[in-house]
């Protein structure tokens, strides 16, 4: 496994980058609400991204996805495609997943959004999601192993009674979108790649209320949860730093 080591200018560039990923995110919050399409959600971060950030969408076209950002509604547990058939509704859970590149170098962040009235439980799922990141980020630093990220993440999932998605995991990114190394959000202490400094990557755990399992609609992107259950995740992009980490996709309420 060859995982690249970024210089500091490096990561000032995925810094940039970051940044405007969360700003879209940002941007985007008030307009999830019932009755929007998430076709017209698409629209509105495209034009954003490419008009008021001047950078560009890193999903659109990427091996053949159709639309700029991933919308995934209640039981998709990522990859939904936009729709102006898709309306969201009062109790609906959505994770907006934005891939940014600015001069070359990408940003990848999401959230969970939680439109109009949504039921306890379904917020308690999006909450511990959220909490499974932010555990796993407290943690990196040169010299721990990927399987200790994907312990602390199962551990507190399981102990809520929720499911980790083994299907799909993290992964490095710089001046590509996907690169080593694979960040699984399952595993065991003191097993997998030691971190180093210099490494950058995502930290992005699937929870889902029911089991882990998972299909893949015919589309060929769209991933549910084989038992219809509701799915959560979070996302953030990070760099390993001399003595902790930084989080380049951090939004203006977070603080790390």
């Amino acid at each position: 496994m060859s995982v690249p080591i970024r210089t500091p200018e490096q990561i000032e560039k995925m810094r940039v980058a970051g940044r405007l990923a969360a700003r879209v995110l940002e941007m985007i919050e008030p307009h999830v609400v019932p009755g929007v399409s998430t076709g017209e959600l698409d629209r509105i971060c495209h034009d954003y991204i490419t008009r008021d950030l001047d950078a560009e969408t890193a999903c659109l076209g990427y091996r053949g996805f159709p639309k700029s950002i991933c919308t995934s509604v209640n039981h998709v547990i990522c990859h939904g495609i936009p729709s102006d058939k898709k309306i969201l509704k009062s109790g609906d859970i959505i994770n907006i997943d934005i891939t940014v590149i600015k001069d070359g170098w990408y940003g990848d962040t999401s959230k969970m959004f939680l439109v109009g009235q949504v039921p306890d439980h379904a917020q308690r799922l999006s909450r511990v999601a959220q909490e499974c990141l932010y555990k796993a980020i407290e943690i990196v630093r040169p010299g721990i192993r990927l399987g200790d990220i994907g312990h602390i993440i199962q551990t507190h999932a399981e102990r809520n009674h929720y499911s980790v998605v083994r299907d799909y995991c993290g992964h490095g990114i710089g001046d590509e979108f996907h690169q080593e190394p694979q960040v699984l959000h399952y595993g065991k202490p003191d097993t997998g790649l030691e971190l180093r400094e210099g490494m950058t990557f995502t930290i992005e755990p699937m929870l889902n209320a029911g089991r882990y399992h998972t299909k893949l609609k015919a589309d060929g992107w769209t991933v549910e949860t084989r038992d219809g259950r509701l799915s959560a995740q979070w996302e953030h992009t990070m760099a390993v730093t001399a003595t902790g980490v930084e989080v380049l996709t951090a939004r203006s309420d977070e603080s790390f």
